[in-house]
């Protein structure tokens, strides 16, 4: 295995109230460099909040220890359309092999009388939220607005990054992004190679932002080769999904990542994904020079991202009803 080298980006130039511009464009090279070599970049000087991500992790930890028999009381059978609560290890597939993992779905959280709850777009609704730990409810509701706020800021360095204007992705996608955010936590198990906590895949959406606890076990296929992704104290990994990869035509690749929890210890991620609005349709940037066809030869799934039309909700759909299979009647 590689030695690390997804790159370090200090992205608080960006937070602060005046512009420099010399360190902005410092940082959108950074990304344009991380997003053609690797598909993933690392970010500190982020903004978010230590003592947030520091209890978050701590009420995950006390969720997970509850027995089986109560965290099912908020199961994601439970959630409907919303696609909200929990599962049980060996309940979500990735390439149709269950995945070593558990976890709770969360996302943007509305009121029964919003528009979209009222109209049943699958995606939209009401979190299920566990009674115990019962600070969860409002941690994570924070958690998912701090860092929402941060995917703000780095897809407009994404946008830059491109040569495009800061609010390219915004004024056309991202104004009312669909936010998707997951607790996972992958058991202890016996160390074994053909065991993985999640098998490779890319992500859907635009960009993940995702914060790892000190364990690790995440991998990323970087020019062919499998390198792992390290914990980084007080940083969040960012990765590339395949709607961005679709806009860019391949000059920003959608990265296959797995992970495989070797540590002898349980572990827990967090990963936010900040997507297109759900009624938005993904097209090419027009002045990106690369142009793909069909690349599924190369790809892990033997999908083509470069050939599918419709709106992001189209494609999100048809992605998580193989996720559920059995959840797939309650989505469409």
């Amino acid at each position: 295995m590689k030695v690390h080298k997804i790159p370090i980006i200090d992205i608080s130039p960006l937070l602060e109230e005046k512009t420099d511009k010399t360190a902005t464009g410092k940082i959108a090279q950074q990304i344009n460099t991380a997003c053609r070599e690797h598909g993933f970049f690392y970010i500190s000087g982020h903004g978010v909040s230590q003592v947030l991500q520091e209890k978050i992790e701590r009420l995950s930890h006390e969720f997970f220890k509850l027995p089986e028999e109560e965290k099912l009381k908020i199961s994601m059978q439970f959630g409907g359309k919303a696609w909200r609560g929990f599962f049980p290890v060996g309940n979500e597939l990735t390439s149709g092999k269950p995945d070593i993992k558990e976890g709770i779905y969360f996302g943007t959280e509305l009121e029964q009388n919003d528009a979209r709850v009222v109209a049943r777009i699958p995606l939209h609704g009401q979190n299920l939220f566990p009674e115990k730990p019962e600070e969860l409810r409002e941690t994570v509701l924070q958690y998912m607005d701090e860092v929402t706020k941060l995917g703000h800021v780095v897809i407009k360095a994404i946008a830059l990054s491109l040569n495009l204007d800061a609010d390219y992705f915004y004024s056309r996608y991202t104004k009312d992004p669909l936010i998707l955010f997951r607790i996972f936590h992958y058991p202890h198990h016996a160390a074994n190679d053909d065991v993985w906590g999640v098998g490779e895949h890319t992500d859907y959406g635009l960009l993940t932002i995702l914060r790892q606890d000190t364990v690790g076990g995440l991998q990323v296929k970087s020019r062919g080769q499998w390198i792992e992704a390290p914990p980084i104290e007080n940083t969040f990994i960012c990765n590339i999904g395949d709607m961005l990869d679709r806009m860019t035509g391949g000059l920003y690749r959608s990265t296959p990542h797995r992970v495989l929890n070797k540590s002898g210890k349980s572990r827990l991620s967090f990963p936010l994904f900040f997507d297109p609005g759900f009624d938005t349709i993904p097209k090419r940037i027009e002045n990106v020079s690369r142009s793909i066809e069909d690349d599924s030869a190369e790809r892990w799934d033997k999908a083509n991202v470069h050939s599918f039309e419709g709106t992001y909700g189209d494609y999100i759909l048809t992605k998580v009803s193989k996720v559920f299979p059995e959840l797939k009647r309650d989505m469409l």
